[in-house]
């Protein structure tokens, strides 16, 4: 299946990479489909929509930005994904990046939450104060 992209053109995805958000993602309810495509210059994820081209979300691992990141996850989230292990979860922050690159920020309230075994995808609201929606990304000498 081909798809356009923001920012690859027109790339041919197998129709297992397709990742569904059932509820789509907040801001986005109407877009459920997506595909993670990487890029192998740079440590970004992005997250396509195969619905819409110019609907990519700018994301990495949140264990790149701040090592010791972890959470739990609710037991209504892990019952959506339908994730039986952990490590069958692959989670991504989106990035916001400005036109100074320096003041990038990343959504380490909200992680993105991938069940890598069936392809069931959602946007976590965590509980409490260990983390920010707006986490610069890059200390202040950069």
């Amino acid at each position: 299946m081909k798809i356009k992209t923001k920012f690859f053109g027109e790339v041919d995805i197998d129709e297992k990479q397709i990742v569904s958000f059932d509820e789509g993602i907040p801001g986005f309810p109407e877009y459920k489909k997506y595909v993670v495509l990487n890029d192998e210059e740079l440590d970004f994820v992005f997250l396509q929509s195969a619905e819409e081209e110019n609907l990519c979300f700018i994301t990495m691992p949140p264990a790149m930005i701040v090592g010791d990141y972890n959470f739990d996850l609710s037991s209504d989230t892990v019952e959506k994904l339908e994730l039986e292990k952990a490590e069958d979860a692959a989670v991504l922050a989106i990035l916001n990046i400005p036109e100074d690159f320096k003041k990038m920020t990343a959504n380490l309230k909200a992680p993105i939450i991938i069940n890598t075994k069936n392809n069931k995808g959602i946007q976590e609201l965590l509980d409490g104060d260990n983390y920010s929606m707006k986490h610069q990304v890059f200390k202040e000498d950069v």
